[in-house]
C-alpha cells in the first residue's frame, strides 16, 4: 500500500531513498520557471479546475492557479457544504480573474456528494483542488484518483490511522496512474528553505541531534453553539476546533514545521511522548498547548511546541542543532530568514552564512511546478510524502491526548477512527462529539482517552 516497511518501523528506511524523493521535489521547484509547455491538458489547452471546498484556504489556492504561466486555467466549477461560502468565493474569484471564472449554476454543487459532481465535470489533464477538512480528504482523493483527475490537496491530510492509510493507498494508485499530486506543503516549494537545508545535509552544521520548532500565537475561537443549531454543522463550521473535523490544530497547523524538519533531518520518527492541557474551552474538544518530543533511529530529537492563548510569549521559527553548529530554518512566517552558525549561540554570535534574498511566494511556485508537470507530461506525486508527515504528525497529537509513548508503526496499525463511516456522513448523523450540559466539549484525558 505504501513504501514503509512495517516490519521493520519508519527508522530503517534508507536516508537516502529519502533524500531522493526530496531532492527530485527541490529540482522540479528550482526548474519551474524554466519550464517549456508541452500541453497534455484538454485539447485547446486550457486546464480546467473545480474547486472542492470554497473557504479562504481553497479561494486563495485558485488565485495562486490562476496567475501561473505557460498556458490558458480555468476555474470551472465548485463545490461545498455550505452555499453562503460557495457564493463568496465565486463572487471574490469573478470580481479579480472574471476571463478566467466560468462557473455557472449549473456547475455550482452543494452538500456531501457536491464533490463528485465537481470533479465529474473535469477531463484528463485537469485538476481539482480539495481544500475543505481532513476529515474529508482521504475519500476525496480516492474519487479524483478513480476518475483519472490531477490532484492539489491542501493539509492537512487524515484524522486518523485508517484515513491516513486510506490517504496513502489512493496516494500510491495515482503514481501508478501518472496523475499529478500537489500538496499544501507550500515551504518545500520555497527557496531560502531549499538552500539553508542542502547546506545541513551537506553538512554544514556537522551531525544533526536537535530539532526545535515553534507555533506559539493566540488562541483558537470555538466560539458557543446556539441552541437550535445543528452540531454537526456547528463542528463543521468551526473546524479547527474539533479534532474529527480538522485533526486539530496541533496536525492541521504545525503539520508544516514538522514535515521541515523531518525534511532537515533526512528521516520520520520512530516514536513521540508528549504532554499539553487545556486551559481555555475555546479550544473546543482538544487541548491549546502542546509539547512533543519525538525520537529519530539514531537518537535524535525533534522537540514541537504548540500553544494558542492570548498574552503569551509567541513565535512562529524553526531550529536546527548539529555537532559542529547550529541553523535557523525559519525566523518568521512572513520571511524565512534561514540561516547558519558556527556555534549553539542563534542570535548572539555573528551566522557563517544567510540567505539574504528575497524568497519567492513558495504559494505561487508550488502551482507553477503543478501545472507544469501537467504539461509537459513529467512525473509529480507529493502525495505520498504528505501521508508520511501526517503519520508523523498523527503521532504527536495521539502521544498527547493519551499520555502514553506512540510508536509510528501504532499509528500505521491502528484501527481507532473518531467517524466509522465519513463516506455517509450528513447533517443528520449524530455529532462524532458531544458537547457537556454547560455547552463546553470535553477535553482528552491522558491515561484515560483512547486515540490509536
Amino acid at each position: 500500500m505504501n513504501t514503509l516497511d512495517k516490519s521493520s518501523g519508519s527508522g530503517q528506511r534508507s536516508r537516502r531513498e529519502f533524500l531522493r524523493r526530496t531532492g527530485q521535489a527541490v529540482a522540479v521547484s528550482a526548474l519551474a520557471s524554466l519550464a517549456v509547455p508541452r500541453c497534455h491538458a484538454a485539447e485547446n489547452s486550457t486546464i480546467r479546475l473545480a474547486l472542492v471546498g470554497c473557504g479562504g484556504r481553497g479561494t486563495g489556492a485558485v488565485e495562486n492557479a490562476l496567475v501561473t504561466k505557460g498556458g490558458p486555467i480555468q476555474l470551472y466549477a465548485m463545490a461545498d457544504l455550505f452555499e453562503d461560502r460557495l457564493r463568496a468565493s465565486h463572487n471574490a474569484l469573478q470580481t479579480r480573474f472574471a476571463g478566467q471564472v466560468d462557473v455557472p449554476p449549473e456547475r455550482q454543487f452543494i452538500g456531501f456528494d457536491a464533490y463528485k459532481k465537481a470533479i465529474d465535470c473535469l477531463g484528463p489533464g485537469d485538476v481539482v483542488l480539495l481544500t475543505t477538512h481532513a476529515a474529508f480528504r482521504p475519500m476525496h482523493l480516492e474519487y479524483a484518483v478513480e476518475k483519472g483527475v490531477n490532484v492539489f490537496a491542501e493539509k492537512s491530510f487524515a484524522t486518523d490511522g485508517p484515513a491516513v492509510r486510506r490517504w496513502l493507498k489512493a496516494a500510491e494508485l495515482a503514481g501508478q496512474k501518472n496523475l499529478k499530486v500537489s500538496v499544501g506543503f507550500m515551504w518545500r516549494h520555497s527557496m531560502a528553505r531549499q538552500e539553508v537545508i542542502k547546506r545541513i545535509h551537506d553538512g554544514a552544521i556537522g551531525d544533526l541531534h536537535t530539532l526545535r520548532i515553534y507555533r506559539v500565537h493566540g488562541p483558537v475561537q470555538c466560539p458557543p453553539r446556539a441552541k437550535d443549531q445543528n452540531e454537526v454543522m456547528f463542528q463543521l463550521r468551526t473546524p479547527n476546533s474539533f479534532t474529527w473535523v480538522s485533526a486539530g490544530f496541533f496536525i492541521d497547523w504545525h503539520c508544516h514545521n514538522i514535515d521541515i524538519a523531518c525534511w532537515t533531518k533526512g528521516a520520520w520518527p520512530v516514536k513521540a511522548q508528549g504532554m499539553g492541557g487545556r486551559c481555555y474551552p475555546e479550544a473546543g474538544n482538544q487541548f491549546d498547548h502542546y509539547t512533543v518530543e519525538y525520537t529519530f533511529a539514531d537518537g535524535a530529537k525533534l522537540f514541537a511546541f504548540s500553544r494558542h492563548m492570548a498574552n503569551c510569549w509567541s513565535t512562529y521559527a524553526d531550529y536546527a542543532h548539529g555537532s559542529k553548529g547550529s541553523a535557523v530554518l525559519m525566523a518568521d512566517l512572513s520571511e524565512p530568514r534561514p540561516c547558519i552558525y558556527n556555534s549553539q549561540r542563534i542570535g548572539e554570535d555573528r551566522p557563517v552564512w544567510e540567505f539574504g534574498q528575497n524568497d519567492p511566494n513558495p504559494y505561487d511556485v508550488e502551482w507553477q511546478v503543478l501545472v507544469d508537470a501537467i504539461r509537459q507530461d513529467t512525473k509529480h506525486n507529493e502525495a505520498i510524502r504528505a501521508g508520511e508527515a501526517d503519520v508523523a504528525a498523527l503521532m504527536g497529537r495521539a502521544a498527547t491526548h493519551t499520555g502514553q509513548e506512540v510508536t509510528w508503526d501504532e499509528i500505521m496499525q491502528s484501527e481507532f477512527q473518531f467517524v466509522k463511516d465519513i463516506d455517509h456522513l450528513t447533517f443528520d448523523t449524530p455529532a462524532p462529539v458531544q458537547e457537556g450540559p454547560d455547552g463546553v466539549y470535553p477535553a482528552p484525558q491522558p491515561g484515560i482517552t483512547q486515540e490509536y
